[in-house]
C-alpha cells in the first residue's frame, strides 16, 4: 500500500469536514475556513474563528487581522506559506461573536487530526480560546511568548501562547508585545530543532 502524503490526508481531512452536517454554525456561515499554509508546516498557528473576510474568501486571517499576522511572519523572515494556519472553530461565529465552548468541542476531533497529520514542531496559539485548548485555567496577560511543552498525544508538543493580532490592533501595547514575543519564534524553534537531535542521538546511543 503507498502511505498517503500529508497534503493528501489533509484534504481529505478538508473533504470529511466539508462534508459533516452535523458541526455547528454551519447554516450562519458562508464558506468553510478550513485552513492554509503548507502540510509540511514546522510551525502552525490556532486563532479562534473566522471573520467578515475569512468567511467571504475561506481563508484564514485575511482581513485587518490577518494583515497584522503577515506583518509579524515576515519579521521574522516566515512567509505565511511556510506554515500552516486555521482556527479553533471552522465556520465563522455569528456577528464574530465568541465561539461558544459546546462549538470549540465540536470542531476539536478535526483539528486534532489535523495537528497530527502535519506534527509542527511548535504550535503558536493566538488568542485565549486556541491558548485553552492547550493550557487551560491560565491568563494569556501572564504567559504571552512563553513557550511549554505540553504532552499530546505520545508526543511533547511546544506552544507558545499569543495575543490574538486583533488585539495588537486595538490596543498599542498589546501590538508592542506581540511584536516581541514573535522575534523570539525563531530562537525557540531552533531550540525544539536541537533538542529533538538530541533525543534521537541518546535514542541511537542506547540501542548500540
Amino acid at each position: 500500500m503507498i502511505k498517503k502524503t500529508k497534503r493528501e490526508n489533509l484534504k481529505e481531512l478538508f473533504l470529511k469536514m466539508k462534508a459533516d452536517k452535523e458541526l455547528p454554525l454551519r447554516e450562519t456561515a458562508t464558506k468553510l475556513v478550513f485552513g492554509a499554509g503548507t502540510a509540511e508546516a514546522e510551525i502552525m498557528l490556532i486563532g479562534e474563528g473566522p471573520g467578515r473576510w475569512e468567511d467571504e474568501k475561506g481563508m484564514p486571517f485575511v482581513g485587518n487581522s490577518g494583515k497584522f499576522l503577515d506583518q509579524l511572519l515576515h519579521s521574522i523572515k516566515l512567509p505565511r506559506e511556510e506554515v500552516f494556519i486555521t482556527n479553533v472553530v471552522n465556520y465563522r461565529p455569528p456577528e464574530n461573536r465568541d465561539p461558544l465552548p459546546e462549538e470549540i468541542e465540536a470542531f476539536r476531533p478535526y483539528i486534532d487530526k489535523m495537528i497530527e497529520i502535519i506534527k509542527p514542531k511548535i504550535i503558536i496559539t493566538l488568542g485565549r480560546f486556541s491558548m485553552a485548548k492547550f493550557i487551560p485555567g491560565v491568563r494569556i496577560s501572564d504567559v504571552h511568548g512563553k513557550a511549554r511543552v505540553v504532552k499530546w498525544g505520545k508526543r511533547n508538543l511546544t506552544v507558545i501562547p499569543m495575543y490574538h493580532p486583533a488585539a495588537g490592533l486595538r490596543n498599542g501595547e498589546m501590538k508592542r508585545r506581540t511584536i516581541e514575543d514573535f522575534s523570539n519564534v525563531p530562537e525557540m524553534l531552533s531550540e525544539v530543532i536541537e533538542n529533538e537531535v538530541e533525543q534521537i542521538e541518546v535514542e541511537q546511543m542506547e540501542l548500540v
